[in-house]
């Protein structure tokens, strides 16, 4: 699905609008990375030579329904669900910056945006605990505008109201993250308990620490002392 903004008449401004095409993984980056394909259209005005944009994207949790296993996986974000009136509310996903190629008219910009599978950090917790459907974004643009005037460049910004709606499939975050963690996450530990793990996989002579867990899950005990 795609959003799109229509900006407002402000001298100091620019008369751009932005369209969110879609979202895919990147296949090849250093850490797990989605793409975000955006339509950048500028109605009118010189050509442009680049635009130093930057984008805030907002997760809004509260525009989409969840299956009853998805509202246990959120009480640790959320709360308990009679409270979700008060709790489920909007909130920060991450901040990008990118360099736009020149062009006129149109151009498509691909705005990577880099993620983590820290089920620390709330939006991939968020992310985590969904099975499928829709995630909620709000995408807010701001920016200086560099456009060819003459000899030299007529700058301006990107219009403060650049705000753009867009659903991004759970799919697309599920297929990003099989690319880097084939059927796998992470889990931050201190380090005092990582030596404890340290010591029953050597006691049990364990090949992974899948099997670690394994142990301490079915035994209450932790299987070594």
């Amino acid at each position: 699905m795609s959003g799109s903004v229509q900006p407002g008449n402000s001298p100091l401004s620019r008369q751009l609008r932005f369209e969110v095409e879609a979202a895919r993984p990147e296949r090849y980056a250093a850490v797990p990375t989605l793409t975000f394909v955006i339509r950048v259209v500028q109605e009118s005005g010189p050509p442009i030579h680049t635009i130093a944009l930057r984008c805030q994207i907002r997760i809004e949790p509260n525009r989409r329904g969840y299956s009853d296993a998805e509202e246990r996986r959120l009480e640790e974000l959320f709360g308990h669900t009679p409270r979700w009136g008060d709790t489920l509310k909007p909130f920060l996903w991450t901040n990008v910056s990118h360099l736009t190629p020149a062009f006129d008219r149109s151009e498509m910009v691909e705005l990577p945006v880099p993620c983590t599978y820290d089920l620390e950090v709330a939006a991939a917790k968020y992310f985590h605990s969904l099975d499928d459907g829709e995630i909620p974004l709000l995408l807010l643009f701001s920016g200086t505008v560099f456009a060819r005037n003459g000899s030299g460049f007529q700058v301006s910004q990107v219009p403060w109201n650049a705000n753009v709606s867009y659903r991004m499939p759970v799919s697309a975050w599920r297929e990003m993250m099989d690319l880097y963690y084939p059927n796998a996450g992470w889990l931050r530990l201190r380090r005092d308990t990582l030596d404890k793990l340290m010591r029953i996989k050597t006691t049990l002579a364990l090949a992974s620490w899948d099997q670690v867990f394994d142990v301490l899950l079915t035994d209450g005990e932790g299987g070594a002392r």
